[in-house]
């Protein structure tokens, strides 16, 4: 059920009198961030194509770019040779000036320059003709939406498969950590009344039962029992998370917060080089399966 903030579609159409050609990718990013662009000279697009885009998507860095160019011979419409004569004299003037700073600019194309605000000029019925193709654009928005949220499925259900072999590490690595925790127990007890033994030795009119409270203090410092307890409920919790539907991104973010404090948390407790060891490389995958999940949306 994880979608992935990576995906890319495009699409090509034409109807009411121009052809289009829509392209749309996204990378991962904290919130939902939309870049449009849309020609000018199509009025009242924007709005509506933003809300859709925010239906659909929740998060990632997204960029849509719709070009568009009335057909040849479309009925009602004609060039605008004065805004023409404009456009291309301030295409020269760009020309040479970076010419004169030795900056190569690349040359737009005959649809570029025709897409520009006031380069075609509507005949009568304008409004209504603008209408229309304003309508069939939207209407053309829904199958590239659909294109690409696919994309981003399929992109999605690669990305859970891998955090899904990131987990079963975890477990496997929580489940070492807890048998040798249970290994080091007797041996943890023994070193404790050692020392004790040896404090008292060495310690005239020390308090044996104060002496006591201090080891028994550390030896509770040193237990790892709430480390895996709670490193096995966000095991649950991260699974659960890849079966849930809906944008789950930022609650995989916090997640991987705790599982990265529970490993540190076991590192520090751990007095002993095999737990230490199984801490290192607990703290490894996770850290590993944190930048997988930063493209979760």
């Amino acid at each position: 059920m994880v979608t992935s903030m990576t995906g890319f579609a495009s699409r090509k159409g034409q109807g009411a009198g121009a052809s289009w050609a829509w392209d749309i990718r996204s990378v991962n990013g904290k919130g939902l961030d939309l870049r449009l662009r849309l020609p000018d000279w199509i009025e009242g697009l924007e709005v509506p194509v933003r809300a859709e885009l925010g239906k659909r998507l929740h998060r990632g860095n997204v960029s849509l770019t719709l070009k568009a160019a009335r057909e040849a011979g479309a009925e009602g419409v004609r060039l605008n040779p004065p805004v023409l004569d404009a456009v291309l004299s301030a295409l020269a003037e760009v020309e040479e000036r970076a010419a004169l700073k030795g900056v190569t600019v690349s040359p737009p194309t005959a649809a570029e320059v025709l897409s520009l605000r006031g380069v075609m000029d509507p005949g009568g019925g304008d409004e209504d003709e603008a209408g229309v193709l304003r309508e069939a654009l939207l209407a053309d928005l829904g199958p590239l939406l659909d294109a690409f949220a696919a994309a981003r499925a399929a992109e999605g259900a690669a990305l859970a498969r891998v955090i899904a072999g990131q987990i079963d590490r975890i477990e496997a690595l929580t489940t070492d950590a807890a048998r040798e925790a249970e290994a080091r127990r007797d041996g943890m007890a023994a070193t404790l009344r050692e020392n004790l033994a040896r404090v008292l030795a060495n310690s005239e009119g020390a308090d044996e039962t104060r002496v006591a409270q201090e080891l028994a203090m550390l030896a509770v410092k040193a237990d790892v029992t709430e480390e895996i307890d709670r490193l096995r409920a966000h095991i649950a919790a991260a699974r659960a998370l890849l079966a849930e539907k809906g944008a789950v991104g930022r609650k995989f973010d916090f997640l991987m917060q705790e599982f990265n404090r529970e490993a540190n948390t076991l590192c520090s407790k751990a007095q002993a080089i095999e737990l230490t060891r199984i801490g290192l490389d607990l703290k490894t995958v996770i850290d590993q399966m944190r930048e997988q999940v930063q493209n979760v949306e």
